[in-house]
């Protein structure tokens, strides 16, 4: 991966300076182990995200990143000195790959940048003492370690700030070609080239031969180029064909006199580009692993469904061999019989073995035309006969009908039971495949705007159906016939309250009575009824409204009345049912900060509305579920904590829409 250059970040350090000079630090996240993510907030303008890849680049990404669930060591520990801090200064140190970061909080931060060789994030306290590095170096002039005061590697020339003696001492004193000096003096090859193309001067001449002619040429190329780089800057990446394919091949803060005849996008900001450039190849990266890791899966069960084809082709070749075989000796019945007749009778003088070798000798000098036909015959009496071209086998010691049945029918008969069983493995496998090849398209297409996540350990209730009532209820609900038996048998008590939607396709509900309340308040009742409602088969038939029952656990039962079935995850209710009629069919979903870490749950409206700041309304409408849940999640997500997936597993079956906070305050305010 291509390393910023000293001009690089002398372009984006001004950038940085106007975006987010005096900008509050939020959170350090380390998506990788050479990469910080800075997340900031800046007043009037909402969050923006520093990345910093040690030893390649500094810039501002619009291109979420993978955070590993447990944060490592670095960012926790800089999240403790600098979150909440405002950056006061942001410098390139002496026109070296060495950016410093300033952060005032209740004292002074810096954290270093270096973007040389592999590099490396260092923080330091006030004093320039190390408090901590991304990674600990050591050398035989320098330490990178907690504790060490921070010493700046040596450094060479500020040609950003030179005169023309500084200039022409650098020349004289170099016993190399021109370019190769303004390279080696933090220009880099490509600026050094840029600045003599500028000038008259032959690259490769001696630098200790130019004239004074010659090095103010070099003057004045040096302050156009730093004139344009600060002030007219056109920020390109440049691209080329490869193998027919359009890859990025440069990133520069201006455009560049050797890229002229190539092809290049124009950015408004180098920031831009920079992000364009590097965040979104890490993102194509992402992409392909996880596209080729599909892709495998996929394979997997194409080259099963290859395998199943072929035995379902072997099958009928088996059918049609055996079926033709069979039928050749029956076409042949008389000659057969009489190899059968002549080898009967010479068996009573004759061993196996004697017969075959006389029947080599004689089977041309015989008056018996049919010998001709053997080809052979085994220690067994088995015969090898060759028919029209065809080798087919008859067992003298069963006859013809016996060894047709043996060799040929009955092989047939079993290839023919075996069809029916593979090709129903044919369909499921090719249903297997189109099930992939969608989870594939579903998460290939969450890439383009998502990052990868980690996947999360989900708590008990996180696999079930839930939410916290408004007066604090943990109420939990099935979503399949499985866990609706587990919602009663495992996860209930006595003093717990049962609901159910009155209405096929339902699941099971329970109110937790956690402190075995006399009485459970009437706001969780209803909420509980809504829940049940919700997520049933109300939603996908567009009911706005149903009716809901509960009941005490001791009215539910696994026992039928005689003569009856319950299927899995249903129950008998005996007694009286308790109606709360017309509730509403819609849901909240949101982030809640509850039992210690960030989660979506989804309910009713006021429970969620209660414990989060960022929900949306939801009831039954016209789109499907995946491409709602994309909408809801980048609504609600805004720290990107979440996947599609987790979304759509809170989702009710079935088509969805917003509904407006302020419709739904004027449909259901609370009662």
């Amino acid at each position: 991966m291509k390393s910023m250059s000293n001009v690089d970040i002398h372009r984006i350090v001004k950038e940085l300076n106007d975006e987010i000079l005096n900008v509050k630090v939020e959170k350090a996240y380390q998506p990788s182990y050479d990469t910080i993510l800075i997340k900031l907030r800046k007043a009037g303008e909402g969050r923006k995200d520093l990345v910093i890849q040690a030893g390649a680049r500094i810039h501002l990404t619009e291109y979420p990143l993978p955070n590993p669930t447990i944060p490592p060591h670095f960012p926790m520990l800089l999240r403790k000195h600098l979150s909440g801090g405002i950056i006061t200064s942001i410098k390139q140190y002496q026109f070296d790959r060495i950016v410093e970061i300033t952060v005032e909080k209740m004292e002074k931060f810096t954290l270093i940048v270096e973007l040389f060789n592999k590099g490396n994030v260092i923080l330091l306290d006030k004093d320039n003492n190390i408090i901590s590095p991304l990674k600990h170096e050591k050398w035989h002039d320098r330490k990178i370690t907690s504790h060490e005061e921070y010493k700046y590697p040596p450094s060479k020339i500020d040609i950003t700030n030179t005169s023309f003696d500084e200039i022409r001492n650098i020349m004289t004193d170099s016993d190399r070609d021109v370019v190769r000096t303004l390279a080696t003096n933090g220009l880099g090859g490509l600026y050094a080239e840029e600045i003599l193309s500028y000038t008259s001067i032959d690259k490769q001449k001696m630098a200790n031969t130019l004239s004074d002619d010659e090095i103010t040429q070099i003057e004045k190329a040096l302050d156009e180029l730093f004139e344009r780089i600060e002030n007219n800057p056109k920020a390109q990446i440049i691209t080329e064909e490869v193998d027919g394919k359009t890859k990025n091949k440069d990133l520069v803060p201006i455009s560049l006199n050797k890229y002229s005849g190539f092809t290049s996008q124009d950015f408004e900001s180098f920031n831009k580009a920079a992000d364009e450039f590097y965040s979104k190849k890490i993102v194509n990266d992402i992409k392909d692993k996880e596209e080729g890791a599909w892709t495998k899966k996929i394979n997997k069960f194409k080259k099963r469904l290859q395998m199943q084809e072929d035995s379902l082709e072997g099958f009928y070749k088996t059918i049609d061999d055996t079926q033709m075989k069979g039928n050749l000796i029956y076409a042949h019945y008389g000659e057969v019989q009489e190899i059968l007749d002549v080898i009967a009778k010479a068996r009573e003088n004759y061993s196996w073995k004697e017969i075959s070798q006389i029947i080599k000798k004689s089977k041309k000098e015989s008056d018996i035309p049919a010998l001709e036909l053997i080809e052979s015959v085994d220690k067994m009496g088995v015969i090898t006969l060759k028919l029209d071209g065809q080798t087919v086998r008859v067992d003298s010691n069963l006859g013809i009908a016996e060894s047709c049945e043996q060799f040929y029918y009955n092989k047939g008969k079993k290839a023919k039971r075996k069809i029916e069983g593979v090709k129903i493995a044919i369909e499921n496998t090719k249903s297997q495949i189109k099930k992939l090849e969608e989870k594939k398209d579903v998460a290939m297409s969450e890439l383009k705007t998502h990052r990868k996540r980690e996947k999360k350990e989900l708590k008990w209730y996180e696999k079930l159906r839930w939410f916290i009532s408004t007066d604090g209820y943990m109420v939990i609900g099935g979503r399949d016939a499985h866990s609706n038996e587990q919602v009663v048998k495992k996860y209930s008590k006595n003093n717990d309250v049962y609901f159910h939607c009155d209405i096929h396709g339902a699941p099971s509900t329970i109110v937790q009575n956690e402190n075995n309340d006399d009485e459970i308040p009437d706001s969780t009742l209803y909420e509980a009824a809504c829940f049940a409602s919700s997520y049933s088969s109300a939603w996908g038939e567009g009911f706005s409204s149903y009716d809901s029952y509960w009941v005490t656990l001791d009215q539910v039962s696994k026992t039928p009345e005689a003569g009856e079935f319950l299927k899995k995850g249903s129950f008998v209710i005996r007694g009286r049912k308790n109606f709360i009629r017309n509730v509403p069919v819609l849901i909240g979903v949101g982030v809640v900060d509850y039992d210690g870490a960030k989660r979506i749950m989804a309910g009713p409206v006021d429970a969620v509305r209660k414990m989060s700041d960022d929900y949306v309304i939801i009831k039954p409408g016209f789109t499907k579920k995946e491409r709602m849940a994309k909408q809801v999640l980048g609504r609600i997500d805004k720290d990107k904590l979440f996947s599609v997936d987790d979304i759509v597993r809170n989702l009710p079956s079935g088509k969805c829409d917003f509904m407006d906070e302020r419709e739904y305050n004027q449909k259901y305010a609370k009662r």
